[in-house]
Protein backbone atom coordinates (compact mmCIF):
# COMPACT_ATOMS: atom_id res chain seq x y z
CA UNK A 1 0.00 0.00 0.00
CA UNK A 2 1.50 3.32 -1.08
CA UNK A 3 1.65 6.45 1.08
CA UNK A 4 -0.79 8.07 -1.38
CA UNK A 5 -3.26 5.20 -0.82
CA UNK A 6 -3.01 5.55 2.98
CA UNK A 7 -3.45 9.34 2.89
CA UNK A 8 -6.35 9.15 0.42
CA UNK A 9 -8.08 6.46 2.52
CA UNK A 10 -7.66 8.55 5.69
CA UNK A 11 -9.10 11.65 3.99
CA UNK A 12 -11.97 9.75 2.36
CA UNK A 13 -12.90 8.01 5.62
CA UNK A 14 -12.81 11.31 7.51
CA UNK A 15 -15.40 12.77 5.11
CA UNK A 16 -17.42 9.53 4.83
CA UNK A 17 -17.81 9.28 8.62
CA UNK A 18 -19.77 12.54 8.60
CA UNK A 19 -22.44 10.89 6.41
CA UNK A 20 -23.52 7.42 7.60
CA UNK A 21 -25.87 7.09 4.61
CA UNK A 22 -22.91 7.43 2.24
CA UNK A 23 -21.06 4.69 4.14
CA UNK A 24 -24.16 2.49 3.98
CA UNK A 25 -24.41 2.97 0.20
CA UNK A 26 -20.71 2.28 -0.27
CA UNK A 27 -20.83 -0.84 1.97
CA UNK A 28 -22.94 -2.55 -0.71
CA UNK A 29 -19.76 -2.62 -2.81
CA UNK A 30 -17.54 -4.19 -0.14
CA UNK A 31 -14.48 -5.91 -1.55
CA UNK A 32 -14.43 -3.89 -4.77
CA UNK A 33 -11.36 -1.86 -5.64
CA UNK A 34 -11.27 1.46 -7.46
CA UNK A 35 -8.20 3.04 -8.97
CA UNK A 36 -8.01 6.82 -9.26
CA UNK A 37 -5.44 8.48 -11.52
CA UNK A 38 -4.94 12.24 -11.31
CA UNK A 39 -2.04 13.06 -13.58
CA UNK A 40 0.99 11.11 -12.30
CA UNK A 41 -0.65 10.31 -8.94
CA UNK A 42 -2.38 6.92 -8.71
CA UNK A 43 -4.46 5.83 -5.72
CA UNK A 44 -6.16 2.46 -5.30
CA UNK A 45 -8.82 2.04 -2.63
CA UNK A 46 -10.83 -1.00 -1.58
CA UNK A 47 -14.30 -0.68 -0.06
CA UNK A 48 -14.70 -2.33 3.35
CA UNK A 49 -17.86 -3.94 4.78
CA UNK A 50 -18.28 -0.90 7.05
CA UNK A 51 -18.50 1.43 4.05
CA UNK A 52 -15.10 2.89 4.78
CA UNK A 53 -12.18 2.48 2.38
CA UNK A 54 -8.63 1.28 2.78
CA UNK A 55 -5.61 1.32 0.52
CA UNK A 56 -5.74 -1.59 -1.91
CA UNK A 57 -3.44 -4.56 -1.56
CA UNK A 58 -0.55 -4.18 -4.04
CA UNK A 59 -1.38 -5.99 -7.26
CA UNK A 60 -5.13 -6.15 -6.52
CA UNK A 61 -7.37 -6.17 -9.58
CA UNK A 62 -9.20 -2.90 -10.16
CA UNK A 63 -12.97 -3.18 -10.54
CA UNK A 64 -13.14 0.49 -11.54
CA UNK A 65 -10.61 2.85 -13.06
CA UNK A 66 -11.17 6.59 -12.77
CA UNK A 67 -8.98 9.06 -14.67
CA UNK A 68 -9.22 12.75 -13.74
CA UNK A 69 -7.22 15.31 -15.73
CA UNK A 70 -5.44 17.62 -13.21
CA UNK A 71 -6.93 20.85 -14.71
CA UNK A 72 -10.38 19.43 -13.90
CA UNK A 73 -9.76 19.36 -10.12
CA UNK A 74 -10.68 23.01 -9.40
CA UNK A 75 -13.93 22.61 -11.34
CA UNK A 76 -14.80 19.44 -9.43
CA UNK A 77 -13.96 21.14 -6.12
CA UNK A 78 -16.23 24.02 -7.12
CA UNK A 79 -19.00 21.48 -7.75
CA UNK A 80 -19.21 22.22 -11.49
CA UNK A 81 -21.68 19.56 -12.71
CA UNK A 82 -20.38 19.78 -16.29
CA UNK A 83 -16.92 18.74 -15.08
CA UNK A 84 -18.19 15.27 -14.14
CA UNK A 85 -18.77 14.53 -17.83
CA UNK A 86 -15.02 14.89 -18.40
CA UNK A 87 -14.04 12.31 -15.78
CA UNK A 88 -13.16 9.04 -17.54
CA UNK A 89 -14.47 5.90 -15.81
CA UNK A 90 -14.17 2.32 -16.98
CA UNK A 91 -15.03 -0.98 -15.38
CA UNK A 92 -17.79 -1.59 -12.83
CA UNK A 93 -20.28 1.11 -13.77
CA UNK A 94 -22.52 0.38 -10.77
CA UNK A 95 -19.60 1.22 -8.48
CA UNK A 96 -18.82 4.22 -10.71
CA UNK A 97 -22.37 5.57 -10.33
CA UNK A 98 -22.22 5.12 -6.54
CA UNK A 99 -18.85 6.86 -6.17
CA UNK A 100 -19.96 9.64 -8.50
CA UNK A 101 -23.20 10.13 -6.54
CA UNK A 102 -21.38 10.22 -3.21
CA UNK A 103 -18.68 12.59 -4.52
CA UNK A 104 -21.31 14.96 -5.91
CA UNK A 105 -23.56 14.96 -2.85
CA UNK A 106 -21.30 14.38 0.15
CA UNK A 107 -20.79 17.70 1.91
CA UNK A 108 -17.33 18.46 3.24
CA UNK A 109 -16.99 21.24 5.78
CA UNK A 110 -13.55 22.43 4.74
CA UNK A 111 -13.67 25.36 7.14
CA UNK A 112 -14.33 23.07 10.11
CA UNK A 113 -11.45 20.76 9.24
CA UNK A 114 -9.08 23.65 8.53
CA UNK A 115 -10.02 25.32 11.84
CA UNK A 116 -8.60 22.34 13.73
CA UNK A 117 -5.21 23.03 12.15
CA UNK A 118 -4.99 26.84 11.98
CA UNK A 119 -7.80 28.06 14.24
CA UNK A 120 -11.31 29.36 13.61
CA UNK A 121 -10.50 32.89 12.45
CA UNK A 122 -7.72 31.88 10.04
CA UNK A 123 -9.84 29.04 8.64
CA UNK A 124 -12.81 31.34 8.09
CA UNK A 125 -10.63 33.93 6.33
CA UNK A 126 -8.88 31.30 4.17
CA UNK A 127 -12.17 29.73 3.05
CA UNK A 128 -13.72 33.15 2.44
CA UNK A 129 -10.70 34.17 0.37
CA UNK A 130 -10.91 30.96 -1.66
CA UNK A 131 -14.62 31.51 -2.32
CA UNK A 132 -13.99 35.12 -3.32
CA UNK A 133 -11.15 34.07 -5.65
CA UNK A 134 -13.35 31.40 -7.22
CA UNK A 135 -16.22 33.86 -7.69
CA UNK A 136 -13.84 36.48 -9.11
CA UNK A 137 -12.37 33.95 -11.55
CA UNK A 138 -15.81 32.91 -12.76
CA UNK A 139 -16.93 36.53 -13.16
CA UNK A 140 -13.69 37.47 -14.94
CA UNK A 141 -14.13 34.59 -17.39
CA UNK A 142 -17.71 35.67 -18.05
CA UNK A 143 -16.70 39.31 -18.61
CA UNK A 144 -13.87 38.20 -20.92
CA UNK A 145 -16.25 36.06 -22.96
CA UNK A 146 -18.81 38.86 -23.17
CA UNK A 147 -16.13 41.36 -24.23
CA UNK A 148 -14.80 38.99 -26.89
CA UNK A 149 -18.30 38.34 -28.20
CA UNK A 150 -19.02 42.06 -28.39
CA UNK A 151 -15.70 42.74 -30.14
CA UNK A 152 -16.24 39.95 -32.67
CA UNK A 153 -19.83 41.02 -33.43
CA UNK A 154 -19.42 44.81 -33.38
CA UNK A 155 -15.80 45.95 -33.78
CA UNK A 156 -14.28 43.25 -35.96
CA UNK A 157 -17.25 41.23 -37.21
CA UNK A 158 -16.10 37.63 -37.17
CA UNK A 159 -19.43 36.54 -35.72
CA UNK A 160 -22.82 37.80 -36.86
CA UNK A 161 -25.12 39.24 -34.23
CA UNK A 162 -28.63 37.86 -33.82
CA UNK A 163 -30.09 41.01 -35.38
CA UNK A 164 -27.85 40.65 -38.45
CA UNK A 165 -28.67 36.95 -38.81
CA UNK A 166 -32.42 37.66 -38.54
CA UNK A 167 -32.10 40.47 -41.10
CA UNK A 168 -30.20 38.17 -43.47
CA UNK A 169 -32.87 35.47 -43.14
CA UNK A 170 -35.60 38.04 -43.90
CA UNK A 171 -33.69 39.25 -46.98
CA UNK A 172 -33.27 35.68 -48.24
CA UNK A 173 -37.02 35.06 -47.80
CA UNK A 174 -37.82 38.27 -49.74
CA UNK A 175 -35.42 37.23 -52.49
CA UNK A 176 -37.06 33.81 -52.74
CA UNK A 177 -40.50 35.45 -53.05
CA UNK A 178 -39.22 37.82 -55.74
CA UNK A 179 -37.70 34.92 -57.68
CA UNK A 180 -40.95 32.96 -57.52
CA UNK A 181 -42.91 35.95 -58.84
CA UNK A 182 -40.38 36.46 -61.62
CA UNK A 183 -40.57 32.79 -62.57
CA UNK A 184 -44.39 33.00 -62.78
CA UNK A 185 -44.15 36.13 -64.99
CA UNK A 186 -41.73 34.39 -67.30
CA UNK A 187 -44.11 31.41 -67.54
CA UNK A 188 -47.04 33.68 -68.43
CA UNK A 189 -45.00 35.46 -71.10
CA UNK A 190 -43.76 32.20 -72.60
Amino acid sequence: MSPFDRAAARAANHVLRTAPLAMERLARHAGRTASFAVGPVHVSLTVQTTGEVTGAVPGAAHDLEVRIPPPLLPRLAARDEAAWGEVAMSGDMELAREISFIARNLPWDVEEDLSRVVGDVAAHRAVSAARTAHRWGREAALRLAQGAAEYWTEESPLIASRVKVASFIDEVARLENDLERLARRIERLG
